[in-house]
């Protein structure tokens, strides 16, 4: 039941929302500035490794290519100027400069004067070329694309920085959930402490007594012996309940387990009650709620889990389900077999985002 994180929702809809724009951006400036057909290849390529830039930056890889895709916008610029006379060349430069420089490890102000000086001062070279229009060409050239690297760099630092606080939100969420995880299996424990502890204590006890009594005694040595083999065989099957989440839980105390795990993680947690459980269902019940708990916890990436209880069901609903074929889960397996040998339902379904885990007993619900 995993689910995209929110910085990956983040980068694919910037994606969706911008990469068109850029294509078409990027092919107005091929379509405006070219003469001739090899000058709309080479403007073309820069457009191409801008495209690249962007698309590896929506995936949060965008220092992978940037060296490469920088040298190629970097080279198509002072082509533009120099041999096609085209001022919208910067585009690709400008782009892959504003997306990569807040990323720099260190030195991201110097970086950005300096891509902002470069696009200036290779847009100032127009002069060299060309005196009929030096004003028109500054403005071009010059001010127009320095300006407008300038600002779009201005605004990408509080991007970068907003995505950064999302990824401490998201770590910070993944170690509240891997501590609710952890609690679970510290309550595991405690509970086989509490079954086998306790018993292997007694069985000290009164393997004791049973070497005492055997040449004192011999009837009641073999009534302690009978006792430790009944008490030793009742331990197997509560340690065989526990490992196959099958011991007698209290719903209540469940429930609330739940909630906590839940609000530790992050989760905002809904309980609607139609009704008073039937304590004849609640053992299963809260098997079946224990079990969905641990699931989301591990699997999913959830906000929001909605549990409806009723008198002989429960429903377990949560967001943050993948869209891909529903996994595999082995411990709800095992347990609808255990639900259906009581005479009851345990239904798993994923749709539209939601993963639903319900049981219910529809045989004492008709009565």
């Amino acid at each position: 039941m995993d689910t995209e994180p929110a910085k990956g929702k983040l980068r694919r809809l910037n994606l969706t929302m911008f990469f068109p724009l850029l294509v078409v951006g990027g092919i107005v400036v091929v379509v405006s500035d070219a003469r001739t057909w090899w000058h709309a290849v080479v403007l073309g390529v820069g457009v191409v490794a801008a495209m690249v830039a962007f698309v590896r930056w929506a995936a949060g890889e965008v220092l992978r290519v940037a060296v490469p895709c920088l040298v190629v916008t970097a080279a198509v610029w002072p082509f533009s100027v120099l041999v096609v006379g085209g001022s919208s060349a910067f585009f690709g430069v400008f782009l892959v400069g504003s997306l990569v420089v807040p990323h720099l490890p260190r030195h991201r102000v110097a970086a950005a004067v300096a891509l902002t000086g470069y696009i200036a001062g290779v847009g100032a070279l127009r002069l060299l070329v060309s005196q009929e229009d030096v004003s028109g060409d500054l403005v071009s050239f010059v001010f127009v694309p320095a300006a407008i690297t300038a600002v779009v760099l201005g605004l990408m630092f509080p991007n970068k920085r907003f995505y950064d606080v999302v990824k401490e939100l998201e770590e910070s969420r993944e170690r509240e959930a891997e501590l609710a995880v952890i609690r679970e299996r510290v309550r595991f424990a405690s509970d086989l402490h509490d079954i086998q502890g306790h018993t292997l204590h007694v069985v000290k006890l009164k393997t004791a007594l049973a070497r005492k009594l055997v040449d004192l005694d011999a009837d009641r040595a073999k009534q302690e012996l009978g006792e430790i083999h009944a008490l030793v065989a009742d331990t197997i099957t509560q340690t065989k309940e526990l490992a196959y989440a099958q011991r007698r839980l209290n719903l209540s105390a469940e429930l609330e387990n739940a909630r906590n795990l839940f609000e530790a993680a992050g989760i905002r947690v809904r309980v609607d009650r139609e009704a008073d459980v039937d304590p004849a269902a609640g053992r299963l019940l809260g098997q079946v709620l224990r079990e969905t708990t641990t699931n989301i916890l591990r699997h999913a990436q959830a906000t929001r889990v909605r549990i409806t209880l009723s008198e002989w069901s429960i429903s377990i609903v949560n967001d943050g389900a993948q869209r891909t074929p529903l996994p595999e889960l082995r411990g709800l397996a095992a347990l609808g077999q255990r639900v259906a040998a009581d005479g009851g339902e345990l239904t798993v379904e994923q749709e539209d985002g939601q993963f639903v885990t319900a049981a219910s007993f529809p045989a004492q619900e008709e009565r």
